[in-house]
């Protein structure tokens, strides 16, 4: 297990600084940084001494590990369109978007794993059917639509909840949360509901495709020849194999969550890191740009690792097979 886990550190580093080299070129050819602060009537020697204080008239290899070590330490610099540093700019959005992303795992994992499950089991009957139509269209019909959708029929048409905004919020310390109040909540449905339509649906067809595979294997058989009930047959054999593959999904889907929220926080105006890169795309912010593509890197470095390692605590064979190649 140590020697597993330091592999996948080592490789995650690998990744991490990548990632960073593809972020520190944003700000050598996107842009050039000493006109966006200074602006266009700036004098010669103003440019030099901007190009000095911020170390750009140093080789690219410096210029590189000391724009890693920042990113270690969090810092990004300061944003050319709003004139804060990125790293608080970030942590104040932060909040928003994992509070979303996460109730829309949540909800994507409660639902999609029953009904996938349903799916198979009852695979012939009518509610079956309505099922796989539903998913069909959740992965066919794309996430704006979906939003648009949803705010036409519950805030235009039926006025039941708000459209747009995170709502009423509540401090704890530098984290902000909307889940302690009735006005988060109500802000809080449709842009969760949006967002997990599409992994609902994913998670369901995937469990159900599993499940199916599962029960044609023969341990399946065996069990069922030694008098096992329908339910010891179907939750305690074939649904916890199934569930391997759905963790690797479930989590690549989770870091998808928090990377692609953009859309979803357009629509609604949710407060969150994707409608701030949308603004930082808009307005040529590289540092923000850069933050935002480093931090999603690193989640799902971690989320892959955390996938990894659960892998050991649902798959015994795992287990035996890494200790025998040890």
């Amino acid at each position: 297990m140590l020697v597993f886990i330091l592999r996948r550190l080592a490789q995650a580093v690998f990744v991490m600084l990548t990632v960073a080299f593809i972020a520190f070129m944003l700000f050598q050819y996107v842009g050039d940084p000493v006109t966006n602060i200074l602006g266009q009537d700036a004098t010669p020697e103003e440019r030099a001494r901007m190009r000095s204080d911020l170390g750009l008239d140093q080789p690219f290899f410096v210029q590189f590990a000391r724009f890693v070590g920042n990113a270690v330490q969090g810092e990004f610099g300061l944003s050319l369109r709003q004139g804060r540093k990125v790293s608080a700019l970030i942590i104040e959005r932060l909040p928003a978007t994992l509070e979303l992303s996460l109730v829309a795992a949540v909800l994507a994992l409660v639902l999609g794993i029953p009904m996938g499950v349903y799916a198979a089991l009852r695979r012939g009957s009518f509610f079956s059917h309505v099922l796989m139509t539903i998913s069909l269209l959740g992965v066919s019909l794309p996430t704006f639509l979906i939003g648009i959708l949803l705010i036409l029929v519950f805030s235009v048409t039926l006025g039941w909840l708000p459209s747009f905004g995170r709502g009423e919020t509540v401090a704890l310390g530098p984290w902000t949360t909307g889940l302690l109040t009735l006005d988060g909540w109500k802000h809080l449905i449709l842009p969760a509901v949006t967002l997990a339509i599409f992994q609902l649906t994913l998670i369901m067809r995937l469990v159900r495709a599993e499940m199916l595979e599962v029960l044609r294997t023969d341990y399946i058989k065996f069990a069922r020849a030694r008098g096992l009930t329908d339910r010891a047959v179907y939750f305690g054999h074939a649904l916890k194999n199934t569930l391997v593959p759905v963790i690797t999904i479930t989590g690549l889907q989770l870091g998808s969550l928090i990377a692609f929220a953009i859309i979803t926080e357009t629509v609604f105006q949710w407060p969150g890191m994707g409608l701030l890169f949308i603004q930082a795309v808009t307005f040529a912010d590289i540092p923000v740009m850069a933050a935002y593509l480093c931090l999603i890197a690193l989640i799902f470095v971690l989320i892959n690792l955390a996938v990894d390692l659960l892998y050991f605590a649902v798959d015994p064979r795992l287990r035996i097979s890494g200790a025998r190649g040890h």
